[in-house]
Order: C-alpha cells, then structure tokens, then sequence
C-alpha cells in the first residue's frame, strides 16, 4: 500500500502543465467533430481531454508511423549509391489515458520491433516516452479485453496507473520514470488510504462484470491450432471482406509495412515505410505478377491466423487485445469478433 497514491482531480491539470512543461503531451481529445482521438496537445486551455470515451486510434501511429522515411539515399557520381539514415528527433513524450489494451499493444509493439533486431527508429521513439494509464471501470460496448486478458485493470507495463475512484485518481507506479514523477511533484500526491485501496478492488471486480461481449477466444485458438476451422468460414468472410485495409490501419498491433523508395531528384530519393495490410490484393503477390496465396479465398485466412495462431506459436499469446476497434470499423463484417463466433460455433 506504500505505493499507492492519491491525485485528486482538481490537481490532474495543474500537473500535466507542470509535466508539459518538458514533455510533449499526448493524450486522447475529443475535436469539434465529437471524435475521440490521442492527439498531441499545444495548449492544455483549448482543448478538453476526454476520458469518458474510447479513442478511435490507438498510438501505433506515434510509435510507428504510417508512412516513414529510414534512408536518404544519392548516386552523384552514377556509379554506386550512398544512404544515410534519417532520424527524426522526437522529444520526450508524455502519453496519457492509455487503456490497458493499448498499454498491451505497445508492449507488443515492443516485441516486434525490439526483440531481435532493435529498429532504430522505433527505439528511439519508445525510449522518449512515459506511459500513464487508465484503468477501464467501464468496458466499451465492443471491447473484449477480458478475453485477451489485458484488462480491463493492468497492473505492469505502465510508468504510471490511474484508477478513477469518482473525486479522485488511485495512482500506482511500474517503472522508475512513474516513481520519478512523484517524487519531483510530490505536492500533488498523497498517500492511500485502506478505504482508497478496497475502493480500487470494488472498482475491478464491477468493471469485469460490465462486458457486453462474450468472446470465447481461447475455443478459436484452439481450433485454430488443430486446424479444425471449416472452409465454410474462409469462404464467408472472404466473400464479406471488401479489402479496404481499415481493419488492419485501426488495429493498435498490425505491423506489416512495405517499402518503396521515392526519387526526390535525378541522383537522389528517399526510401519509406509504409503501413500494408495482409488483406490487400497485392501484399503476397511477387515480381513476376504471381501470386501464391488465393486472394478471393484465403486472404483473410492469414489475419486471423497471424493473431491467433501464429503469434500464439511464437510468443505464447494472442496479438489480439480486444479493444474492438476493428468491430466498429468494419462495414464487411469481417472483424475478429464475428471470426471468433463463427469458429466456436460451427460444428459445435
């Protein structure tokens, strides 16, 4: 209990322009338009931070943008070419709201690109940043984190975590940065009380029992890995899935990238990265114009697969954290939701 805190909300602001101060400040902000995005804030009096609602992307496209330059590249003489790395210098960055399901995308980000070989520009973006969450006392319609079991409370990962107790925030450190934050602004906090500890739990178990989705994903993985899934299913969704990629561009874990290189002058470019998708027409298909994956057909076999086959092999989990966004963006009706209902149902 000595390292539970109290930060009571009138004094959240006062210390976020504190933090603000030597941090970029990112945080989820509803716009004029009634959306709920993370969003990098200039001035904390203009805008309203909103952590009533889900935001609608995650921070994948900070960590790892969607279109990125790695290298310039000139050929002055026209005989050999020379690269240099582009390095774009990201300040120390503050991300606050994080949900536990986003909190456990970044930590997967973290596994894709700096497990083996460390991806320079995603280390030093990751290195510069201070991750604050929010724990979820009220699960979104079309969330299933319960499911992936990363929430809807985390208790690892995060520098620091808040929990809402109604007039205040119960707040928790992981890492040496969240300690750091309390000790310099040790004004703001307080120490927790018993009451302010049970209150938290009372908070976590009602929170587990506000799910509206009942997601049997562990059955899917199941199958998966025995490969029990029936043609029928494939050839459903592939008929639903409209290739579009949305679902693949919201997805906080969706790593797949393309690169092409960019002519900028008649000796010089730039190569970029760029997000792809493994339900485009063309993410399998070779030089020669071949494709050996059937697109009509199996497509979307390798999405679903990926997260909760493959993954599983390598990783010992899902790379799925059932925050939903890809059931509310996929007019096709292909999400993993409705794959995972499918599977479990069909020859059940």
């Amino acid at each position: 209990m000595t390292d539970k805190y109290i930060l009571k909300k009138d004094h959240l602001l006062p210390l976020l322009r504190k933090l603000k101060k030597t941090h970029r400040l990112i945080a989820p902000v509803q716009n004029r338009h009634g959306d709920t995005l993370f969003t990098v804030i200039d001035n904390l009096d203009e805008v309203r931070i909103d952590l009533e609602n889900q935001a609608q992307n995650s921070l994948k496209q900070f960590f790892f943008p969607q279109q990125e330059t790695l290298f310039s590249y000139s050929n002055p003489a026209g005989d050999s070419y020379h690269f240099e790395p582009v390095a774009e210098e990201i300040p120390p960055t503050l991300y606050f709201g994080v949900r536990p399901c986003d909190l456990a995308a970044v930590l997967y980000l973290d596994v894709v690109f700096l497990k083996n070989a460390k991806d320079p520009n995603y280390l030093q973006k990751r290195q510069n940043s201070i991750l604050v969450g929010l724990n979820c006392n009220d699960p979104f319609a079309s969330c299933f984190c319960n499911a992936t079991r990363n929430g809807p409370f985390t208790d690892c990962g995060f520098d620091l975590q808040l929990t809402d107790l109604g007039d205040r925030f119960l707040v928790e450190y992981d890492r040496s940065r969240g300690q750091e934050i309390i000790s310099q602004w040790r004004q703001f906090f307080a120490q927790a009380g018993e009451q302010d500890v049970k209150a938290q739990y009372q908070a976590f178990l009602e929170a587990r029992g506000k799910f509206k989705l009942q997601v049997h994903l562990d059955q899917a993985v199941k199958k998966l890995a025995e490969d029990e899934v029936p043609d029928s299913v494939w050839e459903e969704l592939s008929m639903r899935c409209q290739d579009c990629g949305g679902c693949a561009y919201i997805c906080p874990t969706c790593t797949c990238f393309t690169i092409s290189d960019l002519q900028t002058s008649d000796h010089a470019g730039e190569r970029i990265r760029s997000w792809d998708a493994c339900t485009f027409s063309g993410f399998t298909r070779m030089a020669g114009g071949h494709n050996p994956v059937d697109r009509q057909m199996r497509g979307i076999e390798k999405r679903f697969r990926h997260k909760l086959q493959f993954d599983v092999k390598k990783d010992n989990r899902p790379s799925c954290v059932g925050c939903g966004r890809c059931v509310n963006i996929c007019f096709g009706g292909t999400d993993i939701v409705r794959f995972i209902n499918m599977t479990c149902c069909e020859n059940s």
